[in-house]
């Protein structure tokens, strides 16, 4: 059974940086994509960033692209999502989401808890 589990969400300062961590357990075989979602207050889920198994392949949301920047450990099984120049809109609950397909586009079947993040003035 895949899991998922996200770390590293904090409150930061506007411009700050931060580092997410999504550790996947559980997949030993299987070549699984990786993304994550955020989910501001009162707002529905959205797309961030995702990375292919390979780590080859990375999208972003035009929101964060330039910002953030996804990539993958294989050795401890973690997938990173580096925020850079935090902006207040970036708020949010941050998930980590696998698409076992390996395609990178979804569907997103298994998802970590969250973790939370506010960029404050």
């Amino acid at each position: 059974q895949l899991q998922l589990t996200e770390s590293g969400g904090r409150q930061v300062q506007i411009g700050e940086s931060l580092r997410l961590s999504c550790v996947a357990s559980g997949a030993e075989n299987i070549n699984f994509a990786t993304a994550y979602f955020r989910q501001a207050p009162g707002q529905e889920r959205k797309f961030v960033a995702a990375i292919r198994w390979s780590g080859a392949n990375k999208y972003y949301s035009d929101s964060v692209r330039g910002r953030f920047r996804i990539s993958k450990d294989h050795a401890r099984n973690t997938v990173y999502l580096q925020m850079d120049n935090l902006k207040p809109e970036d708020t949010g609950v941050y998930f980590c989401a696998a698409d076992k397909s390996g395609r990178g586009t979804g569907p997103w079947d298994n998802w970590g808890q969250g973790t939370r993040v506010i960029v404050s003035s």
